[in-house]
């Protein structure tokens, strides 16, 4: 009995397979790290905004042009969305809320910030498209969503992907 040689489309597709799996190792990891990032840039403004809030208030009187809101208004509730959402996001607490909650504070904030320049429009598309990834993929297994799940939910719900 001889042995077939092994085509190379089987090889590719079985190196294909392979690579894929050592990737999504790291899935979780990747996942958490967006989390991080945008929650760092989303809490630093808030934090900003909450040293002075005299300048903040002037701010959003004078260069923020939120729509249907008073300056005052939109002060208290952009600076809370800033200082609250990016925590549940770095936590993986309520991580699709949250990101829902973070993507559209910075569309108002694209709408509202008419002297927004090219680089600062790119880095909104940026936190934005990231914020939309972590929404439709979800928390990962290192989130408190993931822990909260697999602790409360039945069998079932808890065996089924996070993502």
């Amino acid at each position: 009995m001889t042995s077939h040689p092994v085509s190379l489309p089987s090889r590719a597709a079985t190196l294909f397979a392979g690579t894929a799996r050592f990737i999504d190792r790291f899935q979780d990891l990747f996942a958490l790290a967006i989390r991080l990032y945008v929650a760092r840039v989303f809490l630093l403004s808030g934090l900003t905004k909450i040293q002075d809030w005299n300048i903040t208030l002037a701010l959003f009187e004078n260069e923020y042009q939120v729509p249907f809101l008073s300056p005052t208004v939109a002060a208290a509730l952009g600076t809370s969305a800033e200082l609250v959402l990016p925590a549940l996001l770095a936590a993986g607490f309520g991580t699709r809320f949250a990101a829902l909650g973070l993507f559209a504070f910075n569309l108002v904030a694209v709408v509202s910030y008419p002297d927004l320049s090219d680089a600062g429009l790119k880095d909104h598309l940026l936190w934005g498209a990231l914020l939309a990834v972590t929404f439709f993929h979800g928390p990962g297994k290192l989130s408190a969503d993931h822990l909260i799940r697999r602790r409360f939910a039945s069998p079932a719900a808890a065996a089924a992907p996070t993502r």
